[in-house]
């Protein structure tokens, strides 16, 4: 193939500056603390109780957006309705606003004050300065990469299987879980992981709703930036290598799992 070994080593290249010596110096960092260092330091009831928050956090949103963005992304390829540019720019909001602006805003909101925290407070829920906040964020700044990765697949897909489908007398629920889930669930595999992703590394939007408790609402990238100022460079990136590997080993089930079903498929 013309030019694929110029490309090719391009390629190469630029990952390996930008991604991975970066990674390599991490975790190269961290095994010098030896397993016994390491396996001390994660073990640590604060760092587990971050860890925890921070990926459980990130499933919990990635699910949520699995189901309404999947929702939100249906309504805008499949009907036509007053408003409907205004709702598509408010979904791309997440990825121009910045993320301390977004944090602020739903504290703001969330607030036991707020115009929505106040009436939930009355109903004995609370979402600001609890790990539920975490969670809400997190979905919040996941939303636009699960309709952006699916409003493309529906807008492909093919409407006769399911005119086919009701004329066979499929009921509507028979038609969305045997024609239209398996067509789009490669690409809200993808949409979810990136959702995922987003969230596990969301700091700004997540600090200031959270209250940031340890050992209840504190996440692991305020957790891993509260041991740099206090010049502990090795917990900081042994806390930093267990996200990257945990973090590696979901994506990359995640893919595999994409794998099995194109394979599947054909």
């Amino acid at each position: 193939m013309p030019g694929f070994s110029l490309t090719l080593g391009f390629s190469l290249t630029y990952l390996s500056l930008l991604v991975l010596i970066p990674l390599a110096g991490l975790l190269l960092r961290s095994a010098g603390l030896g397993l016994t260092g390491f396996w001390h330091v994660l073990s640590a009831p604060r760092v587990l109780a971050a860890l925890r928050l921070s990926f459980g956090g990130a499933l919990a949103a990635a699910a949520i957006n699995a189901v309404f963005g999947s929702l939100v992304a249906w309504s805008f390829v499949r009907y036509r309705f007053p408003g409907k540019q205004l709702l598509q720019a408010m979904v791309d909001l997440p990825f121009a606003l910045p993320t301390a602006v977004a944090g602020i805003a739903l504290t703001a909101i969330y607030a036991p004050n707020g115009w929505l925290g106040a009436p939930l407070a009355k109903l004995g829920i609370q979402l600001a300065y609890h790990p539920a906040g975490v969670v809400l964020a997190m979905t919040f700044i996941g939303l636009p990469f699960v309709v952006r990765t699916l409003e493309p697949v529906l807008e492909e897909a093919e409407k006769q299987l399911e005119e086919a489908a009701a004329t066979l007398g499929a009921t509507r629920w028979r038609t969305v879980t045997r024609i239209i889930l398996p067509a789009i669930l490669p690409a809200l595999l993808t949409g979810v992981a990136l959702a995922f992703a987003r969230g596990v590394g969301e700091y700004g939007s997540v600090i200031f709703i959270a209250g940031n408790i340890p050992n209840v609402s504190e996440i692991a990238p305020l957790l891993i930036m509260i041991r740099l100022e206090e010049f502990d460079y090795a917990g900081a990136t042994a806390v930093a290598s267990a996200m990257l590997i945990i973090s590696f080993t979901l994506l990359l089930a995640i893919n595999l799992l994409q794998a099995w079903r194109r394979r599947r498929g054909t």
